[in-house]
């Protein structure tokens, strides 16, 4: 590209596999409502050229980046500055490129931050059950202990992986972190404000629910899930069944996105256009 013929704005998504990332849609949709002269491109990038991929970004004169997996940890080695909750979380899935310095971020627990508030929920709640402790899990919780909440219970199928996140958050954050092993099916404490399915349990086209007992769910919690597509999942649907308030994973993929978005343009994303195109997308 040319000095002269060069006409676009850019940011780039890194990850495998393009047909599974409809945030390039997203993002484009939030573009042309606010007149802005931006693209989002999409690229598969192999693991060994993720630093000559960055190289070439930098160079092209590119304003940030996406990353999902398997790119998120791996980029952290390759960032001039890391944002002080991206490193505790160990994850990084936007990146802003100012004053030609690569600053690593962490969207996504932000994002369900954000969807919570819209929902006239607070993030400072007493106790939170977090069903999980992949990155999804990592992200929301660490965002959640930052933002007030007190206790936090991680329920996991492999104890280890689940200790390291309940370790990570008992030294790394404010918070109070316990695990509960998930060996059977897992009643859910009266105590609890909020649950969060964070696992992949649910995704399109998987119709199984998480192992819980639902009837252990109470009209005062909060059940959310972290699953977009299909938004009203078989978990949320049950959780309504006993009178509890839900909330969709299809707020904290559009709100992550619009926290993007401002860090890259400066201006505020189109929240209502962005959900209308993931709508979409997964109709």
């Amino acid at each position: 590209m040319s000095g002269t013929n060069y006409k676009h704005d850019l940011v780039g998504a890194m990850g495998l596999p393009i047909s599974e990332n409809p945030t390039g849609l997203m993002m484009e949709a939030a573009f042309k409502a606010l007149n802005l002269n931006w693209r989002y491109q999409l690229f598969e990038v192999a693991e060994s050229s993720l630093k000559d991929a960055l190289t070439g970004m930098r160079a092209l004169g590119f304003k940030g980046m996406n990353f999902t997996i398997p790119h998120k940890v791996k980029v952290l080695n390759h960032l001039d500055e890391v944002a002080s909750d991206a490193s505790i979380i160990g994850a990084v899935n936007t990146v802003r490129i100012k004053d030609g310095k690569l600053i690593g971020e962490n969207t996504d627990g932000k994002g369900f931050i954000r969807a919570l508030s819209e929902a006239g929920v607070s993030a400072a709640a007493n106790h939170v059950v977090i069903l999980g402790a992949g990155g999804a899990a990592r992200a929301i919780t660490v965002e959640l202990a930052l933002a007030g909440t007190k206790r936090l219970t991680i329920v996991n199928r492999n104890p280890e992986r689940g200790q390291t996140l309940v370790d990570l958050l008992n030294s790394k954050t404010p918070a109070e972190a316990k695990l509960e092993p998930w060996q059977s099916t897992y009643s859910v404490p009266a105590n609890c404000d909020i649950l969060v399915n964070a696992t992949s349990i649910g995704l399109y086209p998987d119709p199984a629910k998480p192992d819980i007992d639902y009837d252990s769910l109470s009209k005062k919690m909060l059940v959310c899930d972290v699953i977009p597509n299909p938004p009203d999942t078989a978990f949320l649907q049950e959780a309504r069944q006993r009178g509890a308030r839900t909330l969709d994973g299809l707020g904290m993929l559009v709100y992550q996105g619009a926290i993007a978005f401002k860090m890259w343009t400066g201006k505020d994303a189109p929240t209502e256009v962005m959900k209308k195109a993931l709508e979409e997308a997964f109709a």
